[in-house]
C-alpha cells in the first residue's frame, strides 16, 4: 500500500473517531511531529567535519565509553 493510500484509509478511520480523549492525543502528535520536522536543519559540510575532527580528537586522548561499559551503565537505569 502506497502512502497516499494509507493517509486516506488513516484519514477515514479518524473521521470514525468519537473519542475526545483519543482525538486530543491524535492532535497533540502531530504538533509535536510538525514542531520537530520544522525544526530540523541538516548539519553544514564544515559543522559535519568539525564533529569529525573532535569525536577523532577524544578518540586519540582516551575520552571515549567502551560499548560494553555503556550497556553495563544503561542496565542500571532500570
Amino acid at each position: 500500500m502506497d502512502l497516499d493510500t494509507r493517509k486516506v484509509n488513516f484519514i477515514r478511520d479518524f473521521l470514525k473517531l468519537e473519542s475526545e480523549k483519543a482525538i486530543s492525543q491524535f492532535e497533540k502528535l502531530l504538533k509535536k511531529e510538525t514542531e520537530i520536522s520544522s525544526s530540523f536543519e541538516p548539519m553544514s559540510t564544515a559543522d559535519f567535519q568539525e564533529r569529525i575532527d573532535v569525536s577523532i580528537e577524544d578518540s586519540v586522548n582516551g575520552r571515549v565509553t567502551e560499548a560494553t561499559d555503556l550497556i553495563s551503565e544503561i542496565e542500571k537505569w532500570r
